[in-house]
C-alpha cells in the first residue's frame, strides 16, 4: 500500500505553477508535494489512519422561484477494510449549470458523469481487483485530466451552455479539489471555524479581491452571478486543482450558489454542526435555504469522518 500512495502523492512532471491570486487562501497546492509531505502522509496519515470511515449524503432542491433544475450533483462513498489496511474512498461532486445558457442542465449532468465515470475509472483496480494495478498519475493529475475532458465534451456536445464544478476526491485524510466556477467547498471545524477552501471565479469576486468594492458590496452586487470561468466557456480552461487536508473530527460542505448565497457561514455551521447526521444537516440545509426564498437551484454535500 505504501507503493500505491507513494505513486499517488509523489512528484507530478512538468506542475505549472499557479500565480498567488489563483490560488485558493491558505490551503490551495497545486505544486508537487515535498518529500517530507509524503513522508507524513505515508507514516501518519494512511498506515496509521484513524478514520475508519466516511459517511456521506446529499440533498437537492429547484428552490422556490426556478421551473427547472440545472444543478446536479454526485456522491459516492467507499470503504476498503481488512486486516491491518483501512482507506476510505469518496467522490463527491456539484455542478451548476450556466442560467440563461442553452443546455445548462445538460452541460452540468454530463460534467458529473464524464467527471465520476473518469475518476471511479481510475480507481477501480485497487477498489475491486486483485492483483491490484498501480495508479500511474498523482491524484491531482487524475483530478485535472477529468475535468478537461469533461470541459471538451461540453463544448462539443453542447455548444453554447456551460456549467460550474466543484469536485472532491477523498482518500484517507486528504482532499483533492477540482473547481471552476462559483460552487463551492467548506471545511466546517467542531470549534466553529467555516474555511471556504474554493474561490469564486466570478466578476464581482474579482472586483472584491482588487479591492474596489466590499465584501457588503459584493453580496448585493447585480452581477454577483456573472462568471469569468466555467467548464464549457472558452478555448482553454484553467481549473484550481490542490490537495487540502480533510478536516479532522469536522465536515466538508460541497454546494451551489443556491445554498451558500442564501445563508451566511454561522447559519451553514450551526446547521451542520447541530445535526446527528449527514442526512438530516442537506435536509435543514435545503430546507433553510428554501425558507430563505429558494431564488436557485440547491445542491449540498455533507461528508463527515467516523473513528
Amino acid at each position: 500500500m505504501a507503493d500505491f500512495f507513494q505513486k499517488l502523492f509523489g512528484t507530478k512532471p512538468k506542475a505549472k505553477e499557479q500565480s498567488a491570486q489563483s490560488k485558493p487562501v491558505d490551503l490551495a497546492v497545486t505544486a508537487p508535494l515535498s518529500d517530507s509531505q509524503i513522508n507524513a502522509i505515508l507514516m501518519n496519515q494512511y498506515l496509521k489512519y484513524e478514520m475508519k470511515q466516511l459517511v456521506a449524503s446529499a440533498g437537492q432542491s429547484v428552490g422556490k422561484q426556478r421551473e427547472h433544475n440545472e444543478d446536479s450533483l454526485l456522491a459516492l462513498t467507499s470503504t476498503i477494510c481488512g486486516r491491518a489496511e483501512n482507506v476510505p474512498f469518496g467522490l463527491y461532486i456539484v455542478a451548476d449549470g450556466m442560467g440563461g445558457h442553452q443546455f445548462g442542465e445538460v452541460a452540468s449532468n454530463a460534467a458529473i458523469r464524464i467527471m465520476g465515470g473518469n475518476i471511479t475509472k481510475k480507481f477501480h483496480s485497487y477498489l475491486f481487483n486483485l492483483p491490484t494495478q498501480i495508479l500511474q498519475e498523482s491524484l491531482q493529475e487524475v483530478m485535472e485530466t477529468s475535468i478537461m475532458e469533461a470541459h471538451q465534451y461540453v463544448q462539443r456536445e453542447a455548444p453554447g451552455s456551460g456549467t460550474t464544478v466543484t469536485a472532491a476526491l477523498v482518500l484517507g485524510q486528504q482532499v483533492t479539489i477540482a473547481h471552476v466556477g462559483d460552487s463551492r467547498a467548506y471545511s466546517i471545524f467542531p470549534d466553529g471555524r467555516v474555511e471556504l477552501i474554493t474561490r469564486d471565479h466570478s466578476l464581482v469576486k474579482r472586483l472584491e479581491e482588487l479591492g474596489q468594492i466590499s465584501p457588503e458590496e459584493a453580496a448585493i452586487h447585480p452581477r454577483r452571478n456573472v462568471l469569468y470561468r466555467a467548464l464549457g466557456q472558452g478555448e482553454i480552461l484553467e481549473p484550481d486543482v490542490f490537495t487540502a487536508p480533510f478536516p479532522r473530527a469536522g465536515s466538508l460542505l460541497l454546494c451551489s450558489d443556491g445554498l451558500w448565497g442564501v445563508l451566511p457561514e454561522d447559519k451553514l455551521f450551526q446547521l451542520v454542526s447541530s445535526a446527528q447526521d449527514p442526512q438530516t444537516a442537506c435536509q435543514r440545509l435545503v430546507s433553510a435555504a428554501n425558507e430563505a426564498g429558494g431564488p436557485d437551484n440547491i445542491s449540498v454535500v455533507v461528508v463527515k469522518p467516523t473513528t
